[in-house]
């Protein structure tokens, strides 16, 4: 009655444990968050972010399904390589990164749309308007490294409008057009490491 007992509580314990979520992390010095938007309507500046944190977790280690994502960005750490041009960013007319240091993203679901194909839907916060998006993401597989950990890599890629999240410099052209567009292109190359 003994050895059953055990045989049951271990078959429980490997159970609980292949069940379990697994936590993935972002590696910055890896990854990147890239946002592109029109300048004058006849070409694009590009920017990033210096600083940001998250990952997801998810029970499928083999395609993902379930993921839950999350990720936080620092609107202080905007740069286009400009330092005048970062400062404006930083101001009222867009981040505001002062009263509004972070830019948050939750998911909703991150369905599979073909192989290493997904859909990430999920609610981003920026300037503490709350609007869902849709980003395409490409999953490029995973590796073991060196140094024993399992790497996970990600390619996302998405557009909004600023204007929902209350980014609201409108200067015109002469022409009527705008000189910063309303659409931002927003691409995350994203590394994740396997917490042990």
């Amino acid at each position: 009655m003994k050895t059953v007992k055990l045989m049951l509580a271990v078959l429980t314990l490997f159970a609980s444990a292949s069940f379990s979520q697994v936590k993935w992390n972002i590696d910055n010095s890896h990854s990147s968050i890239i946002f592109r938007v029109k300048h004058m309507v006849i070409s694009e500046v590009s920017g990033y972010f210096k600083e940001f944190s998250g990952g997801l977790d998810s029970k499928k280690v083999d395609d993902f399904s379930d993921a839950k994502v999350n990720f936080t960005i620092k609107t202080g750490t905007v740069t286009t390589d400009n330092e005048k041009r970062d400062e404006h960013l930083r101001s009222d007319d867009f981040f505001n990164a002062a009263k509004f240091p972070e830019i948050k993203f939750v998911s909703k679901s991150f369905k599979k749309t073909g192989k290493g194909k997904f859909l990430l839907t999920g609610d981003l916060t920026m300037r503490d308007v709350t609007k869902e998006v849709k980003l395409e993401v490409i999953y490029n597989g995973n590796v073991n490294d060196p140094w024993g950990n399992t790497r996970a890599g990600f390619k996302l890629t998405g557009k909004l409008n600023r204007q929902d999240y209350g980014l609201k410099f409108s200067q015109a052209l002469g022409t009527g057009e705008a000189v910063v567009g309303n659409e931002v292109k927003i691409e995350g190359n994203i590394e994740l490491v396997k917490e042990k």
